[in-house]
């Protein structure tokens, strides 16, 4: 089983979130959306998408509870292949996942945390599986 496909999202904790998305529009040219986030995209010769794939940027408020423990100012968001394997993998190889998975359009997305306690995000794609 092929785990981590790619970078899904990067979310970064801030004081003020509006703010320093508008200066990393501002100095490094990212495309702020409606939401306030950026969406980088990207193909993928070996997987075509559709719309090709993305990498979500946003960033959150500094009392955010989704990374976990508030010392956490970063979370990645990993894309996986199959979510509910990768799950029971990590669980059978004694990694602290979260018990909660999520499923929308967006697609399912899934939690574990690292050994130095930082919480991860894997996300599988609506669909299909990558």
């Amino acid at each position: 089983m092929r785990r981590v496909t790619g970078i899904g999202g990067v979310f970064i904790r801030a004081k003020n979130p509006e703010v320093l998305a508008g200066w990393y529009s501002r100095h490094l040219g990212l495309q702020l959306e409606p939401w306030g986030g950026s969406v980088l995209r990207w193909s993928d010769p070996e997987r075509p998408e559709p719309d090709g794939g993305v990498t979500v940027w946003s960033m959150f408020p500094q009392d955010t509870d989704y990374f976990g423990r508030p010392e956490q100012q970063v979370m990645i968001n990993y894309r996986v292949e199959d979510l509910e394997a990768l799950l029971v993998a990590l669980r059978e190889e004694g990694c602290l996942v979260d018990e909660k998975v999520d499923v929308s359009e967006l697609g399912k997305f899934g939690w574990v945390t690292d050994p130095e306690g930082n919480r991860v995000e894997l996300w599988q794609p609506p669909g299909r599986r990558l």
